[in-house]
């Protein structure tokens, strides 16, 4: 199974159109995403540590409780799951490769690794240590049935610099990434230019708040993958906030014309009991 989903996985890449990898946060909405028809599924460290009540990307989310996650969520479909696996949890080439070991271990058969840092003071990681990272990453999956993606996170982390992004991603592309990503380009040109730049599948994040894309349009400019990061998750959200408004300031349940039939959610989750419910 696990050859089977990594050939999927690999060759979704190789496409002619840009297919779209949503990511879910937990089993449950692992099971929702996979019964609309996607070919494969991502995990958020976003929508989890909303889910769990933290805040992402500060070093809040331990390399255990990600890959928990992870795994909860590649058991609950057949579809192939990439892992958002933040920085490697650690700053040293050896703390990345554990991790590529440890999630190939899970069942996972693609995941990421990010230079940004989370520590505000020092929010990218130099270059230097974010391509040994990459390496050590490449090397602990290679011959594994594993993709790795590398991330540059200059966009969202305020450092809107498209030069030093390509120059990062081409140096993640040598030191072996498979795919590479760079969330929060700023509008067609730039995504473009990142395609046309790299020598590898490159995945492009919609879902932010400015300018949108269609797949047509993103397929031309040479995405081969598009995810939507936490955004699923905070539309999820946001309809909770606007359901508790509307019951606490309004005192009506017009809310629940929205709402998923309970069969229908019931109908995708698993009917598995455990042995002893103690």
């Amino acid at each position: 199974m696990q050859q089977k989903k990594h050939d999927l996985f690999r060759a979704l890449h190789h496409s002619n159109v840009a297919f779209i990898m949503p990511n879910a946060w937990d089993a449950g909405t692992a099971r929702i995403l996979a019964s609309i028809g996607f070919s494969a599924i991502a995990t958020t460290s976003a929508g989890y540590a909303f889910a769990t009540g933290r805040r992402d990307s500060e070093g809040g989310l331990t390399r255990a409780e990600i890959l928990d996650n992870a795994e909860a969520i590649a058991k609950a479909t057949d579809l192939p799951v990439s892992a958002d696996l933040e920085d490697g949890f650690g700053a040293r080439p050896q703390d990345c490769a554990v991790t590529i070991r440890q999630a190939v271990a899970r069942g996972l058969v693609g995941g990421s690794i990010e230079d940004a840092t989370g520590d505000a003071d020092r929010p990218i990681r130099e270059f230097g240590a974010a391509v040994a990272c990459v390496a050590a990453a490449a090397e602990a999956a290679r011959d594994q049935r594993f993709v790795l993606t590398a991330r540059a996170e200059n966009f969202i982390c305020g450092n809107p610099d498209l030069k030093d992004t390509v120059k990062r991603l081409q140096a993640f592309s040598e030191a072996g990434a498979d795919v590479l990503y760079a969330p929060g380009l700023p509008d067609i040109d730039a995504i473009r230019t990142v395609c046309r730049e790299l020598d590898k599948p490159v995945n492009v994040l919609m879902g932010l708040q400015g300018k949108r894309y269609s797949v047509a349009e993103l397929s031309e400019a040479g995405v081969k993958r598009i995810s939507i990061g936490g955004s699923f998750a905070r539309a999820a959200l946001g309809a909770v906030i606007r359901a508790a408004r509307e019951v606490f300031e309004d005192g009506t349940f017009d809310y629940a014309a929205d709402a998923v039939p309970d069969a229908t959610i019931r109908a995708l989750m698993s009917s598995e009991r455990p042995e002893h419910r103690r």
